[in-house]
């Protein structure tokens, strides 16, 4: 530290003080200031020369300088009100020899609000990692847990069969909701690596300026150790990579390297570790169509993509619908401590007439939240979010004039929802109307 002070010259270090984002003030052993920089200046209103010698208490109010050159204790990220408005300040004693020859202050965030949303900002980043750690934790599914028996479930279920003992890296492409994780842990599950770790990390979940060392882990110089990262963690297991299309073009490239060689380096080390690990990715967009794009490295995918699980949309095999509704129906039953729960006729008819934009995941919700709503043991169309009742609205004429068109739509998403429920009050509150007006188009209708 010496020898580096010595090389600076007092113009450098005064060139750091005046411009270190920070406002300082020096003071020497009586309280007396000794140095303060431009900035800060300007806050006060004030010339340096002007104030240069003159005790600190004089010229910053509420200050506590020389609070801490009598005892000798720093003060550290502590409030300070001054002209109006609350700060953050920290304060610090010197010593030479052992003997208190001053003090030097520097506020390090100007208006509290600043630092509250600096605050808030790094809670909301650490709760969002801790949330992705949180799901290395979750439940350990196994190929038996994926329900259907549609031609493209079976053909997914039997590769995995076939490629699981193998340390052969799988791309899982799928829309969202489709269950890419379950499949990606039966394949762990299915490997002779089931029983060392299988850990999980989401790229969109994670920020893209903490993702390298959430990967790869970061060395610590002050205490010359190494975080470990993701990679580390899953040595001898599975590393599975979630929505890998928001990786970063800079951590593709290094992800590609770790595949390759085998071998980590770790963030601010240049030291490289080996690493024995399984390669599982995931996708809700075409890794080609991101190629095309020129946001995801060509050698990258091909070195991802010799083994590609392309998950189909609930839409695309309804015939594994039934399978999936007795099973949900029967875990969510137990959950709501429920004996017993069935599906109307018609409730049945509307989910199997929907389109599931949202797969898997979405019919999961919405039977969870159906079997809680369930009155007498029924679930009613009623229980069903209104985004799938309207959309099992029968087809309506597109020829004629615009009021006939119109006067049909009306007619038959009234007779939907008489259908579907009796008590017209509800009926009408659903569709925005007056119950006097809902009465008249009934009548119009002859409903």
């Amino acid at each position: 530290m010496e020898t580096f002070l010595k090389k600076l010259s007092t113009s450098v270090l005064g060139e750091i003080l005046e411009n270190a984002f920070q406002w300082f003030v020096v003071v020497d052993e009586h309280s007396n200031i000794l140095y303060i920089n431009e900035e800060y200046c300007r806050f006060l209103e004030i010339k340096r020369d002007d104030v240069i010698g003159k005790p600190v208490a004089d010229v910053i109010e509420n200050t506590k300088m020389h609070e801490v050159i009598k005892s000798g204790i720093a003060d550290i990220a502590s409030p300070h009100y001054i002209k109006g408005t609350y700060m953050l300040a920290n304060r610090v004693p010197l010593f030479v020899d052992g003997k208190i020859v001053g003090a030097f202050g520097s506020v390090i965030f100007r208006d509290m609000s600043d630092w509250k949303k600096l605050s808030s900002h790094v809670r909301t980043t650490m709760e969002r990692i801790q949330l992705n750690m949180e799901d290395n934790s979750y439940t350990e599914y196994k190929l038996g847990d994926i329900k259907g028996t549609s031609p493209a479930i079976r053909k997914i279920k039997e590769t995995i069969e076939t490629i699981a003992p193998s340390d052969l890296p799988v791309l899982i492409e799928g829309e969202s909701g489709t269950g890419k994780d379950m499949f990606a842990h039966s394949i762990h599950q299915l490997s002779e690596r089931s029983d060392c770790p299988f850990v999980k990390v989401n790229c969109a979940a994670i920020p893209p300026e903490l993702l390298e060392k959430e990967l790869f882990g970061v060395f610590d110089h002050t205490t010359g150790t190494i975080r470990n990262g993701r990679f580390k963690q899953a040595d001898k297991g599975t590393l599975y990579i979630d929505e890998i299309s928001a990786l970063p073009p800079t951590l593709q490239a290094k992800l590609l390297r770790a595949m390759q060689e085998e071998e980590i380096i770790p963030l601010n080390s240049e030291k490289s570790e080996i690493v024995n690990v399984r390669i599982v990715v995931s996708s809700d967009v075409s890794l080609s169509t991101l190629i095309k794009e020129k946001k995801f490295r060509e050698d990258l995918y091909y070195r991802l993509q010799a083994i590609t699980l392309s998950i189909p949309p609930l839409r695309e095999r309804m015939e594994d619908l039934v399978d999936l509704l007795n099973y949900f129906l029967q875990k969510f039953m137990l959950q709501a401590g429920r004996r017993h729960v069935t599906l109307a006729t018609k409730t049945r008819e509307i989910l199997q007439s929907y389109h599931w934009p949202g797969n898997v995941r979405e019919l999961q919700n919405i039977l969870q939240a159906a079997v809680f709503l369930a009155e007498n043991d029924i679930i009613l169309p009623s229980a069903l979010p209104s985004q799938i009742k309207l959309s099992s609205v029968p087809s309506f004429q597109t020829t004629g004039t615009l009021e006939d068109i119109l006067a049909e739509v009306e007619k038959k998403v009234l007779q939907s929802y008489l259908e579907e429920e009796s008590d017209k009050i509800t009926i009408a509150q659903q569709l925005g109307l007056s119950r006097s007006t809902l009465y008249e188009k009934i009548k119009k209708h002859n409903l």
